[in-house]
């Protein structure tokens, strides 16, 4: 398995300095982009991408169990690591918010509602929510925590939760972001499926992106891989 191992850390560190790349050189992206359809034909693309990528990568051993695609062996606890990933990330950003600004160093979700590109915004609410944590948790829950897997639970975790962090190009809010990483790479060792990681990961960017329009100004913090 080492082949796998070197190719997916060698994807991991491409990826993360292209981000880091395109964060120092670009900044911010605009507060509006979420209402465009430019950003959900961009967003398939890179996840088809690296989907392709992850699944070729998977496929030089058994993909199914490299993904861990399989039922996980208990609900009821995947429901309350989950639930206790939740609280862990609300008090961790209200602790870091007043900081370090995480949301607003990402600066992906809009300020406010725009009823005239509705139509945009959930469509990529929906790839945000729905593809976004799909392909992410495969890569690192899935291909990734089994990959590390061998060198220990623990040091799974925390790799797994420090290139989640890495993978997104910021500075600020990498310690929020880490610890989700980790939070769910936790979950996936508890359970032994990347199914629950895919549902905790899709819920919290589906209520981000709510909170975000809602009219309340609130901490922002959708995780998810964003363009290169």
């Amino acid at each position: 398995m080492k082949t796998p191992l070197v190719l997916w850390s060698g994807f991991v560190v491409v990826f993360a300095s292209l981000s880091y790349a395109l964060r120092f050189t670009e900044g911010k992206p605009p507060k509006d982009l979420l209402y465009k359809w430019s950003t959900v034909a961009g967003n398939l693309v890179q996840f088809a991408i690296i989907a392709a990528i992850v699944w070729g990568i998977a496929g030089l051993g058994n993909r199914r169990e490299l993904l861990a695609l399989r039922r996980p062996t208990s609900w009821r606890i995947a429901l309350k690591i989950g639930l206790g990933i939740a609280v862990g990330m609300i008090a961790l950003t209200y602790l870091l918010d007043p900081v370090l600004h995480p949301g607003r160093e990402q600066g992906v979700t809009p300020n406010t509602w725009q009823p005239d590109h509705a139509a945009a915004y959930v469509t990529n609410a929906l790839v945000i929510a729905i593809v976004a944590p799909v392909i992410e948790e495969l890569t690192f829950r899935g291909l990734g925590y089994s990959l590390l897997a061998r060198y220990g639970r623990w040091t799974a975790i925390i790799l797994i939760g420090i290139t989640f962090g890495l993978a997104h190009g910021l500075v600020q809010a990498f310690p929020l972001l880490a610890a989700f990483g980790a939070g769910l790479a936790y979950l996936r060792s508890r359970v032994d499926s990347v199914y629950p990681c895919m549902v905790v990961h899709g819920a919290f960017n589906a209520v981000a992106l709510t909170v975000a329009v809602a009219g309340k100004p609130q901490p922002q913090n959708v995780l998810h891989l964003w363009p290169f």
